[in-house]
């Protein structure tokens, strides 16, 4: 199993103004936007290295380093300034926390996003993993070349080819269903190495929210119930109306097998596909908080973004019970066009709705599939959060 490596002081960095307690994130999008909320919220300060000056999580932080993540000096100068640092991108260089880590706290660690940042690897460890908790991915192979594609077994198609590196929101990814689509498909990744997944008779998907603390205290969040389209996630349902007592239970047995097997500081997400059957299978997993995490903000005693503070804080983890059943609804750029007219969606209409909480990200450009905002529906019952979320569907055109 991957270890923790050694970093250097394990005290908690307690919150100070004099001299001020800093905390640093790798990365300056929207996650990185809401962990410095919540870290400010605790009365820490935040610096951010981007490249991107106008970046989401710079316009709130209490300083932004403007270089790219492998920048040596701004390394130095994020890793000497802060208590701990973090990432909010899982394609941030392991290479550079693990600069970082010579410097000060660094969670999570640049072994377990490593893992993560590379199909083959992730596949292996879950798969280790599944001899254990019985929850294993889906059946796969690695292609490294299109000479690998001859040794495809026949039951692998019809399958999902997707990159071992740099994918996200169905980037990277093309189901086929013969092995002709397949050689296809793979030329047009450009030789790179690939993992072919085979498709399973899928009912839902689901995802767990994990946290881990240096000293190996885990907490778990409620099962919440995805939905995607074109490869991006749509809306997050928790409680689930589909996820069953037992799914709930097995699911989250395996993610905090999952992080303690990684040693894991921090946030991890992991999602699951619930099979038609009631199999469970372990799809992906995300080392940081996570797009299906942003209801806890509105909906749970503890958000996501102040558990991943507490853990790098090395502070005690906070409470994960929910508090509101809650829908999340993603906005993507797409609803800012009205063919080829640009304007501002109806957030008035938004926000006279019960329950609503809208949470936009500060992007200066909205363009087609770009996330940039969400907005949380909570309320007494599951049925009054999913009635505003149609209602909210209806006011920005969104086919529900």
């Amino acid at each position: 199993m991957t270890s923790q490596s050694a970093q250097p002081s394990q005290a908690p960095a307690v919150p100070s103004t004099t001299p001020a307690t800093w905390l640093g994130v790798m990365g300056g999008g929207q996650l990185g936007r809401m962990f410095a909320h919540a870290a400010q919220a605790m009365g820490f300060k935040v610096a951010v290295l981007e490249s991107d000056d106008n970046c989401p999580a710079g316009q709130v932080a209490d300083r932004l380093l403007p270089a790219p993540y492998d920048d040596a000096q701004a390394l130095v100068q994020l890793g000497s300034l802060c208590a701990a640092v973090t990432t909010e991108f899982e394609n941030v260089s392991a290479k550079s926390l693990s600069q970082l880590a010579a410097l000060t706290f660094v969670a999570p660690a640049a072994s377990g996003v490593s893992i993560a940042q590379d199909r083959t690897a992730e596949k292996a460890f879950f798969t280790e993993c599944g001899s254990r908790s019985g929850v294993l991915p889906a059946p796969h192979l690695v292609i490294q070349s299109e000479a690998d594609i001859a040794g495809v077994a026949d039951d692998l198609l019809p399958g999902i080819l997707k990159t071992a590196r740099m994918g996200y929101d169905g980037k990277g990814q093309a189901r086929v269903r013969t092995r002709d689509e397949l050689r296809a498909a793979y030329a047009g990744m450009n030789g790179v190495t690939c993992v072919l997944e085979k498709m399973l008779p899928l009912a839902y998907e689901v995802s767990v929210l994990v946290a881990r603390g240096n000293d190996g205290q885990a907490v778990v969040y409620p099962l919440a119930e995805n939905v995607h389209r074109d490869g991006i996630l749509f809306t997050t349902t928790v409680p689930g109306p589909n996820i069953a007592d037992d799914v709930a239970q097995r699911a989250q047995q395996a993610a905090l097998q999952i992080i303690e097997g990684l040693h894991y500081v921090g946030v991890l997400c992991i999602e699951f596909f619930v099979l038609q059957d009631g199999a469970l299978v372990v799809n992906e997993m995300a080392p940081r908080p996570h797009n299906s995490g942003h209801y806890t903000i509105d909906a749970c005693v503890t958000s996501q973004f102040e558990q991943q503070v507490r853990a790098m804080a090395r502070l005690p983890l906070g409470d994960t019970r929910q508090h509101s059943p809650a829908v999340m609804l993603n906005i993507l750029g797409d609803i800012w066009f009205d063919g080829d007219t640009v304007r501002e969606p109806a957030w008035d209409q938004i926000l006279a709705l019960p329950g609503a909480h809208l949470h936009l990200y500060g992007k200066a450009e909205a363009r087609r599939d770009r996330k940039m905002g969400h907005v949380t529906f909570t309320g007494a019952t599951l049925e009054a959060a999913q009635q505003q979320l149609l209602a909210a569907c209806a006011i920005l055109g969104i086919a529900a």
